[in-house]
């Protein structure tokens, strides 16, 4: 059954910083959401796209070269094979859309690190 997603309720049961989880999927792509705060490892996805979207919040997205600061409303596709670090100085709620298989923070482990099968649906 088709159903629409309410991202304030989904939000807020989402209850650990950096640990993305599940709301839909589409054309092999995962939806999740996260809240950050504080800053994630650097880390690559070799073979993937990795959008973007913040919905509550500030976000800067670290790059080599660069830095993207990202506030509500705004999005930013980090090209595949491109290395970031995302950080959020205060509490950011943030909409991912990313392949099914995509590694949460590429082949770099951390303790941040969440497994893909891991990544909860809400």
């Amino acid at each position: 059954m088709m159903r629409k997603i309410n991202l304030e309720d989904k939000f807020s049961k989402v209850t650990e910083y950096w640990s993305p989880r599940i709301i839909g999927e589409l054309n092999g792509q995962y939806v999740k959401l996260a809240k950050l705060k504080g800053e994630m490892v650097w880390h690559t996805h070799d073979d993937e796209d990795e959008f973007f979207q913040v919905v509550k919040g500030r976000i800067t997205i670290h790059l080599s070269e660069e830095s993207v600061e990202l506030s509500e409303g705004e999005c930013f596709i980090v090209p595949k094979g491109t290395a970031h670090m995302p950080e959020a100085s205060e509490e950011a709620h943030v909409m991912l859309f990313e392949p099914k298989k995509t590694a949460h923070t590429g082949t770099t482990k951390s303790d941040l690190t969440v497994a893909i099968e891991d990544q909860e649906w809400i």
